[in-house]
C-alpha cells in the first residue's frame, strides 16, 4: 500500500493532541506489561502494521515472552499463558476496540473490576482509547511502516 497522507507533516499538533492521552496514561501506575498486551491485541484487531511493529518490540524489550506474544491473538485457547489480570485486561480490550458490537459486557467488566482497581479501570481504558485512536490514524491514512524495524528503546 502507498501512505496517502502524513498526518504530523500535514498538521503536527493532531499528533500532540493524541499524545497528551499517552502521556496521562504513562504517568498512571498501569502496569507496563497489560499496557503492552493490550496495545498489541487492540492492533491485531484493528489490523494495524506499524503499531504493532512498535509495541511487539517494545514487549520484547519489556521482557514479555515470546510465547505469548506469538498466541496473543488466540490467547483464550492459552489460559494457562496469560495472568488472570492479563486475561481480564485483554478480554476488556477486545470489547472496547469492538464497542459497536455488544459494548462492554456485564461480565467482562465484573472481571476486570474484580483485579483492577477503579484508577487502573480508568488507566487502562484510556490505554486501549488511544491506541484506537493510533490504529485509526495510521490504517486510515495507511502509515508506511519504517525502512527498519523498530527499535525499542
Amino acid at each position: 500500500m502507498t501512505q496517502r497522507l502524513s498526518i504530523h507533516d500535514v498538521d503536527p499538533d493532531a499528533y500532540t493532541a493524541v499524545l497528551a492521552l499517552e502521556k496521562y496514561v504513562h504517568a498512571g501506575k498501569l502496569d507496563e506489561r497489560v499496557a503492552l498486551l493490550a496495545k498489541i491485541r487492540a492492533s491485531q484487531i484493528n489490523h494495524c502494521a506499524w503499531c504493532l511493529d512498535m509495541h511487539v518490540a517494545e514487549a520484547r524489550k519489556a521482557g514479555i515472552d515470546q510465547r505469548q506474544l506469538d498466541v496473543l491473538a488466540a490467547w483464550r485457547e492459552a489460559p494457562a499463558l496469560f495472568t488472570r489480570r492479563e486475561q481480564a485486561a485483554l478480554a476488556f480490550t477486545e470489547q472496547v476496540t469492538l464497542i459497536s458490537q455488544d459494548g462492554v459486557t456485564d461480565d467482562v467488566w465484573h472481571e476486570l473490576t474484580a483485579v483492577f482497581d477503579d484508577k487502573e479501570t480508568v488507566l487502562l481504558l484510556m490505554a486501549i482509547t488511544a491506541i484506537n485512536v493510533w490504529n485509526r490514524m495510521n490504517v486510515a491514512v495507511h502509515t508506511d511502516l519504517p525502512d527498519r524495524p523498530f527499535a525499542a528503546g
